[in-house]
């Protein structure tokens, strides 16, 4: 069975969409951050401060390696930063992988993202037109990498329900 991996910037729904698709395939969802957090007994807050970018970017490539070489069936969240480093989107083109781009528009990222904004620390001290250039700017640089994913969803106006629906289509 093939690894299903969500990828895409930070509040295109990757968990939402995961844990939802996960109930209705029967197949456990793995947040990779969260699975990092467990391993190392450190937030990824506090890998950051405490080793490092660099640091943090080698555990997550580790990580994420170990989720795809493990026998068991998942699903795996990517961070928003994964597939842009470590050569991370490489592994998106493998043969025991459907990778799946969420994608979501500026628009799209900026009213999901300034609900809860201070829970993202990239964002939380940003002024409604910083964010939107922060956004923008960010997906400009990642855009290439996400692209490497074999299938995007579109997720603007949709619900989880519409878009878990188009993950399914992919997968049959």
């Amino acid at each position: 069975m093939k690894k299903i991996v969500l990828l895409g910037y930070m509040g295109c729904g990757k968990s939402t969409i995961a844990k939802t698709l996960s109930k209705n395939i029967g197949i456990p969802f793995v947040d990779l951050d969260e699975y990092i957090e467990k391993k190392t007994n450190l937030s990824i807050n506090a890998l950051f401060e405490k080793h490092g970018e660099i640091y943090f970017r080698k555990v997550e490539h580790e990580a994420f390696l170990e989720l795809l070489d493990s026998p068991e069936k998942f699903i795996i969240g990517l961070g928003g930063g994964t597939p842009c480093y470590a050569n991370n989107h490489e592994l998106l083109k493998g043969d025991n992988v459907v990778s799946i781009y969420l994608k979501a528009s500026i628009e799209t990222l900026f009213n999901r993202l300034s609900a809860n904004k201070s829970k993202r620390p990239l964002i939380a001290d940003k002024n409604d037109a910083e964010m939107k250039e922060f956004i923008a700017m960010h997906l400009f640089e990642r855009s290439f990498y996400y692209n490497q994913a074999q299938c995007a969803v579109v997720v603007d106006d949709k619900t989880i329900d519409q878009t878990v629906l188009d993950i399914l289509k992919i997968l049959a």
